[in-house]
């Protein structure tokens, strides 16, 4: 598994694909104050803009967003200011610093269970990293690419890091203030076209079982065959993720994912089984036949000698849908 220089934190060449973007993602929760985030910034200067979303799970069960689109036609790094967030690089591949203020709706988590008000945000929080920053930097060849890697590139990026990390800081919504104490998260790097529409499916996981075991990775539909990728960091030492074996239970609609037990495996031969109950599902993209499904996942991994341990991240599913809203692939 290759471990990514500092350079990577900061911005790379833009090449010509109109769909080249440069992002930087962060997720977090916090269990004891039920409150956590997911937040990206997108650099499309092809497109000529720059946008950030925001979105933080609120105790009690709600989601506040904010969405924010200023024009950048030439390619910067951090610090990156994207109306009222701003993400700083402390420390190469080691801390990050996000900040928010900011008016944003609430709502709850799936979009037609009630009405959105407004709330205000304000923000302050530290990343420090519990992994090495895996993945691959989009030039160098490592070996043969199979079909799968080769049919994903034009559609979810060329250059791609992952880690896993601590946050410390506070949240405040409304003038409410929860104060981090066991917060974890990982946070992404892509760079290279992204479309959005491309893949037929993928099924994405952030998953951090207290300080010394975490996981990252996809399983993305391609023509050519599901891809499987992914990392697994276990007491400071990263193994590659040579599959991610699946089992959904599927809420009524047939599309929202309730439950995921899953069955990883790692090119060392190791298998940890883990069960991810989603405790809250936000629709966050949904545009032409393509949806997405956030969900804040508790997961219970089941120890070689019989015992559980609890932690918490993301599942991500997205599908491409008919025009009855059906998954074109269907749900494993």
């Amino acid at each position: 598994m290759p471990i990514l220089a500092p350079g990577h934190d900061y911005a790379h060449p833009v090449e010509s694909d109109t769909a080249w973007s440069e992002s930087y993602y962060f997720n977090a929760y916090d269990p004891a104050s039920d409150s956590g985030f997911f937040t990206r910034i997108g650099i499309r200067p092809n497109e000529g803009t720059m946008d950030v979303g925001f979105s933080l799970w609120l105790p009690g069960g709600e989601l506040a967003e904010y969405r924010h689109v200023v024009g950048q036609h030439e390619m910067v790094g951090p610090p990156l200011q994207v109306g009222g967030v701003r993400y700083e690089l402390l420390e190469p591949m080691r801390s990050w610093r996000i900040v928010a203020d900011a008016e944003a709706e609430a709502r709850p988590c799936r979009l037609a269970a009630g009405a959105a008000h407004p709330v205000h945000l304000t923000v302050d929080v530290r990343f420090d990293a519990l992994s090495p920053p895996v993945g691959t930097d989009g030039q160098r060849a490592d070996g043969p690419r199979t079909d799968q890697a080769s049919a994903a590139t034009g559609t979810t990026g060329k250059g791609h890091l992952e880690q896993a990390g601590r946050w410390t800081g506070s949240v405040t919504v409304d003038g409410a203030t929860q104060v981090w104490s066991d917060a974890h998260g990982n946070r992404d790097r892509s760079w290279g076209p992204r479309r959005w529409d491309g893949p037929p499916m993928w099924r994405w996981f952030s998953i951090n079982i207290g300080e010394s075991l975490h996981f990252g990775g996809i399983r993305l539909g391609t023509a050519a065959g599901d891809l499987h990728r992914g990392w697994v960091s276990e007491d400071g030492q990263v193994t590659s993720i040579r599959e991610w074996r699946l089992q959904t239970e599927l809420a009524e609609d047939g599309l929202t994912h309730r439950v995921v037990h899953a069955v990883v495996l790692d090119k060392r031969d190791r298998a940890y089984h883990l069960t991810g109950d989603v405790l809250r599902v936000a629709d966050i993209g949904k545009s032409g036949g393509t949806v997405v499904n956030e969900g804040l996942t508790r997961w219970t991994y089941r120890t070689d000698d019989g015992g559980t341990r609890t932690g918490y991240g993301i599942a991500e599913y997205l599908h491409q849908v008919d025009d009855r809203g059906r998954p074109a692939v269907p749900v494993e």
